[in-house]
């Protein structure tokens, strides 16, 4: 536990030096409920990052088992890929393949902006110029239906001129228990200032998961963390006297890997040649010119044993991440992924043993899905389904139109509403 708190201590000062210290509460002026809206139902939508889909099991989450019984659960939920934390979180956002949204993973390149995007940089993040798709508050707030969000991916970033109506910077400065205060405040307000749709994100299970395994008693603590947390909003939710519909999901699953023995960037790479942004379970080669592209991949097929190589074109259909689904032209030429326990290591320093970004069909990457509250029918229990499908489940609930294509089907999920 000692070396849990440290960890997290150490992750406050990463976080300030990189995000800033703003730990207010943002909000949109003017805005209230359309009548029309103040009498349809509330969601809390809740990620918790990294808890893979059997941790409520194996770490005996004692709330999440008891309210999963009195609602709906997957046998797991299918990440989109690659399995990664951005990539995911504005694909349950938006209902769309990252490939179609254009977050296409943690970092990556725009050969139209000429820019990298960086998880780390707060300029990117905050520019909406990256971000695809319509995101459930937005959808909302375009309707004139209020929401709130306290952290995800997206809701700092005025999509489409659009933030949810009550937002906050991230950071991990605040604690969880004036987070939790936060949305009972946020319920309490009156019916035309309420937001009926909140976005609550978790980051602990993934940040002990990379650190420290999906073993580890570190992130046994972190999955009762968000445990006890989820059964203080439940009851909070009761003090107030609203019936609220819970969907409770994560990103993706966490493996172990072999973070002693890690791959370099392979030396037929040339760099002035080629612009290859970070990854470990995923690295993306971008052409300079696509003259280049032809003899690299041949070059890397000739030597790489620890990896396998694809060209974008010819990618598994069943990732969407092909060159045919490449719109903003945000996948690499060439596409590395490493065999594990491999994962390559292009900084050349310490990394954690814990990682994600695989084939979304494997075991260990699967994320979780439960869902219970007034919407949803009880005791049931569903089989895997891509998280693509979760937007329009969403929409459903709120009682939204939309009209614009997403990846995602109401028909998918239909059967678990009343």
């Amino acid at each position: 536990m000692k070396k849990l708190a440290l960890f997290f201590g150490l992750l406050v000062c990463i976080d300030t030096a990189l995000f800033g210290q703003d730990l207010s509460q943002q909000v949109v002026a003017g805005r209230i409920n359309d009548p029309s809206q103040i009498k349809k139902p509330y969601v809390i939508f809740i990620s918790a990052d990294g808890f893979r889909n059997d941790y409520a099991d194996k770490y005996q989450a004692k709330n999440l088992l008891a309210l999963r019984e009195k609602g709906v659960k997957a046998v797991s939920m299918k990440p989109s890929y690659p399995s990664v934390t951005f990539s995911n979180h504005y694909t349950l956002a938006t209902g769309m393949y990252p490939s179609t949204h254009g977050i296409v993973n943690n970092s990556f390149y725009d050969p139209n902006k000429k820019q990298i995007y960086v998880k780390t940089d707060p300029s990117a993040i905050k520019d909406s110029t990256w971000y695809g798709g319509v995101p459930i508050w937005v959808l909302a707030e375009q309707q004139k239906m209020l929401s709130a969000a306290f952290y995800w991916l997206g809701s700092e970033t005025a999509v489409q001129g659009v933030r949810p109506t009550y937002w906050y910077n991230f950071n991990t400065k605040i604690p969880m228990d004036t987070r939790i205060d936060a949305v009972k405040k946020w319920l309490q307000l009156p019916e035309e200032k309420r937001p009926h749709l909140i976005n609550f994100y978790f980051p602990e299970v993934d940040v002990a998961g990379h650190h420290f395994g999906s073993n580890s008693k570190e992130t046994a603590a972190a999955v009762k963390l968000v445990d006890d947390a989820v059964g203080q909003m439940v009851q909070l939710t009761k003090e107030v006297g609203l019936d609220v519909n819970f969907v409770f999901v994560s990103d993706h699953g966490m493996t172990e890997a072999d973070n002693k023995n890690t791959l370099d960037l392979p030396s037929v790479i040339d760099t002035s040649k080629f612009i290859v942004p970070n990854g470990d379970a995923l690295i993306q080669i971008y052409a300079k010119d696509k003259r280049d592209i032809k003899p690299l991949y041949k070059k890397l097929k000739a030597e790489g044993k620890d990896y396998d190589v694809y060209l974008t074109k010819k990618m598994p259909k069943r990732w969407h991440y092909r060159a045919k689904d490449n719109k903003d032209g945000r996948i690499g030429d060439i596409i590395l992924i490493p065999r594990l326990p491999k994962i390559f290591n292009l900084t050349g320093r310490p990394t954690s043993i814990g990682k994600h970004g695989f084939d979304n069909d494997m075991p260990d990457m699967q994320a979780t899905f439960y869902a219970w509250g007034p919407a949803f029918k009880e005791g049931m229990i569903i089989n895997s389904f891509e998280n693509v499908h979760i937007y329009p489940l969403l929409a459903k609930v709120l009682g939204l139109s939309y009209g614009h294509k997403v990846d995602g089907d109401l028909k998918v999920l239909m059967p678990i509403l009343k």
